[in-house]
């Protein structure tokens, strides 16, 4: 059995080396071409931008790094962490793992499309912004209806980014402390819109919008802005900066074809 490592290629937290040495102590080894799986350590932006990107029938098993540091790796994403790779390894080899196809979204602006996502695409305001103002047209099945919002900004998510961005309002109302197993409310055949310090939301024709919802896998969204402000894309590239979006643009956030398959270790005997 092979694997190959993907880690941060500015930042690692662990070498390719160190990887590779627990790697060959658990019997697999290291392969960039013929690979039976890929083990991404890292953090859950990490796990995002390899979720993402993998066009293959690759398997990834996630791993996260401990920290104690407030503003350090949560790894909510993974079920697997560094100190405990050993044994997750073991369990892969004895092929003790289901592979979860986990569903993804496509994004284009102005209809062409720039990429696909994993955890979450969101437009947020730059730095020299004030609110932005704009419509989310939502389509999902026979329902239809558009949003108004004075924000800074609104989040598209699938299940496993339900515990990053759009979780943000369970982590204000709790403190500043998540649970990832219980907040998780993003259900597999769901997508998640949430809006970001939204000082006005209205939904056309009902009334104040909801400042965070599910809707059936299959709805389809599209962003206007209706005032041109600072506004910047993220989710769907590694720039820090985003993608620009102005006055008489569109962004359209649909299902993808494509899935991320995901190593589901089996559960540890008590």
């Amino acid at each position: 059995m092979k694997a190959t490592i993907l880690t941060d290629p500015e930042r690692p937290k662990v070498s390719k080396a160190e990887i590779a040495r627990i790697l060959k102590a658990a019997g697999i080894g290291v392969s960039e071409r013929d690979a039976d799986f890929g083990i991404v350590v890292g953090g859950d932006g990490l796990f995002s931008y390899y979720g993402r990107i993998t066009t293959t029938a690759l398997p990834l098993l996630f791993v996260a790094v401990r920290s104690k540091g407030t503003t350090s790796t949560k790894g909510y994403i993974s079920h697997v962490y560094l100190d405990d790779l050993p044994r997750a390894l073991d369990s892969v080899a004895k092929k003790l793992y289901a592979v979860a196809e986990c569903k993804r979204l496509e994004v284009a602006i102005n209809g062409v499309k720039k990429g696909e996502v994993f955890t979450d695409v969101y437009l947020e305001k730059g730095a020299d912004s004030n609110c932005l103002r704009y419509h989310l047209e939502v389509k999902s099945g026979d329902l239809s209806f558009t949003d108004s919002a004075i924000a800074n900004g609104v989040i598209i998510c699938t299940s496993a980014g339900s515990t990053g961005y759009y979780s943000y309002v369970d982590k204000l109302r709790l403190g500043d402390w998540l649970e990832p197993d219980r907040y998780s409310i993003i259900g597999d055949d769901e997508v998640g819109v949430c809006y970001i310090a939204p000082m006005l939301t209205i939904r056309e024709g009902e009334g104040r919008s909801p400042l965070r919802y599910t809707l059936p896998w299959g709805s389809t969204f599209r962003i206007r802005l209706t005032r041109d402000a600072d506004a910047r894309l993220f989710g769907i590239t590694k720039s820090r900066t985003g993608v620009r979006i102005r006055v008489g643009d569109y962004v359209d956030v649909r299902p993808s074809a494509s899935t991320t398959r995901v190593i589901r270790l089996a559960p540890t005997p008590l």
